[in-house]
């Protein structure tokens, strides 16, 4: 079965704002962000959904009504919001509200490398978790195979979903380091991923509910 995935950034929240990490601890929306989510709505209004996913994180449930509200006063049917841990950001353990910046640099440099950036691009997006996961002092920062572990799981509940059908079009609110994460691994040529994905962004794939997940996703459109 073929799935076209819609999946958004949530809208600019205050974490956002200050530039600080924001895995699974939360900070509300700004009024910026909730204009992001509007901005998302009317790209999103002409599109029927069969089901709309998002993590249990209220940045991504309201993002999530906002959108389905602009979609059902469109006449659209409107699905049930499922909100689930699979679908959240990386988990920043000791990090999450740090600087951005500070944190970065506490994972990379003892390896030469003293930000987001240049972690990436020396060893790869999957680096950057696990030198973070040992910088962090507890050790609960999610390692690269934790993490992939938790969203291909929420990569199944989809697939799980019986009362999908093949073409039906799927919304799912996502995070911003999981997109880029989500494009390092299945579309790592023909993007610009210096480009963070914006708030309230929509980026478009196509899941194989059949394939193995290594083969399962094709991207149709990156950060519009």
């Amino acid at each position: 079965m073929q799935l076209h995935l819609y999946l958004i950034r949530h809208g600019q929240t205050y974490f956002n704002r200050y530039n600080r990490l924001q895995g699974w601890s939360n900070s509300p929306l700004t009024a910026a962000g909730l204009a992001d989510a509007d901005r998302a709505a009317v790209k999103l209004e002409s599109v029927p959904f069969a089901a709309a996913y998002c993590s249990d994180t209220t940045r991504a449930q309201v993002t999530a009504q906002r959108i389905l509200d602009r979609n059902e006063a469109a006449g659209h049917a409107r699905p049930e919001l499922v909100s689930d841990l699979h679908f959240r950001e990386q988990w920043y353990g000791y990090f999450e509200g740090q600087d951005m910046n500070a944190a970065w640099w506490a994972a990379g440099a003892p390896h030469g490398t003293p930000t987001y950036a240049s972690i990436v691009e020396k060893f790869g997006l999957g680096a950057s978790r696990d030198f973070l996961k040992a910088a962090d002092p507890f050790h609960d920062a999610e390692s690269d195979a934790q993490y992939w572990h938790r969203i291909e799981g929420g990569f199944a509940l989809i697939a799980e979903n019986t009362d999908l059908h093949d073409g039906d079009n799927v919304l799912q609110i996502s995070h911003g380091n999981t997109l880029l994460s989500l494009m390092h691994r299945f579309a790592p040529h023909g993007y610009d991923l210096s480009q963070r994905p914006a708030n309230g962004s929509v980026t478009r794939l196509d899941f194989d509910t059949d394939a193995p997940v290594d083969h399962a996703v094709t991207v149709r459109s990156y950060n519009e």
